[in-house]
């Protein structure tokens, strides 16, 4: 029995990831008799973030949750109105709108007097917002019931949520925080599990196509840079004197590499900057890639399916087959992306730490 919950959880996410993608696919199989299928509008549509949070769509009616429009403008100053006054991007209030085409296409513009249209200052809770919000209320939600259960019955066995989570805490204590930083491990421990389970929680969550699912934060670019940029900041207060000097001088190298050229000076100082670099990327990148791969099998259904409909019921069964095969791959994905981030994290803090009594 101590397997059967997780299994069924799997199964659920593979069943919701089929059901709600095939219930949108319904939508763009109607409106594919009117125009041609973009396979490219759908699957941007679906990674993008928006000012609504669209739940399904059922013949011309679509369902969605409006969100909050805040934007500055400086003609005018600050506008704040629920996004449902755009009625799904077709129309225009109080001089802005959503655009359509160009730079700012799906992000909201203002028409001025004189024609042109201006991008204002934006800072509306959109559906990437919505969703950040409902990760931290369920991430306090989680350990502060943990911490509680803890507090009263700490020498009980685990039971319910706390038995979920007490496995992948010690793990990401003992094989992640130990054994890359030391013995001063303890000091960072509440960052790595933090961004573990934050990029863990958010990757399940956007593979859940209904509601408080669906949104691709993990895949927001703005999203890894902010926390590769916590991890830069972190390792760049946390490095020792022997840290630094080792950049300006690392032991072990011919001097010609040092002077007159400090070629290897230059190229640790750029290390410094391209690894948090490389920690925004593979996080985005691979998320986000994982979503397209999904889509794009969906996408086959109706691109064959508008060449011939047998064709199109054919496809059908081999896109849905490698759909649930990618969906078990993309929840393997969401606990390697997440370990990842924070091994590489935890690595750099140690990098950082080291001093030259601890090599000798």
């Amino acid at each position: 029995m101590r397997f059967v919950k997780p299994f069924l959880l799997v199964i659920f996410i593979i069943i919701a990831s089929v059901a709600g993608a095939k219930a949108n696919d319904v939508t763009v199989a109607e409106s594919t008799q009117k125009k041609p299928f973009n396979p490219k509008g759908l699957i941007f549509h679906h990674i993008s973030d928006a000012y609504e949070w669209h739940i399904t769509t059922i013949g011309e009616t679509e369902i969605s949750i409006p969100l909050l429009v805040i934007v500055y403008s400086q003609n005018s100053g600050f506008h704040l109105f629920p996004s449902s006054e755009f009625h799904h991007g077709t129309q225009s209030y109080d001089g802005f709108m959503i655009a359509h085409e160009g730079e700012n296409k799906g992000k909201v513009v203002e028409t001025l007097a004189d024609g042109s249209v201006k991008r204002p200052i934006d800072i509306s809770i959109t559906k990437n917002v919505i969703s950040l919000f409902i990760s931290i209320i369920l991430l306090l939600y989680i350990f502060l019931s943990i911490s509680k259960r803890y507090s009263k019955n700490f020498a009980r066995a685990p039971k319910g949520i706390q038995s979920w989570m007490e496995p992948l805490i010690i793990f990401i204590r003992d094989d992640v925080a130990k054994s890359a930083i030391g013995e001063k491990y303890a000091k960072y421990l509440p960052y790595l599990l933090t961004i573990f389970f934050f990029i863990f929680l958010n990757n399940l969550l956007g593979l859940v196509p209904v509601f408080p699912g669906g949104a691709n934060l993990t895949g927001n670019i703005a999203i890894t840079m902010v926390l590769a940029l916590f991890t830069f900041t972190i390792t760049t207060f946390s490095g020792s004197k022997d840290y630094w000097m080792h950049m300006i001088n690392m032991p072990g190298v011919p001097w010609w590499l040092k002077f007159p050229i400090p070629l290897m000076p230059v190229l640790e100082i750029m290390g410094v900057f391209i690894k948090p670099l490389v920690l925004m990327i593979r996080l985005f990148a691979n998320i986000t890639a994982g979503h397209i791969v999904a889509l794009g099998f969906y996408c086959l259904i109706f691109i064959f399916g508008q060449k011939n409909i047998f064709a199109g019921y054919g496809v059908s069964v081999v896109s849905i087959l490698f759909t649930i095969f990618m969906a078990l791959i993309e929840l393997l994905v969401a606990f390697i992306q997440a370990y990842v981030f924070t091994l590489l994290s935890a690595l750099y803090f140690g990098m950082a730490l080291e001093t030259h009594s601890e090599h000798k």
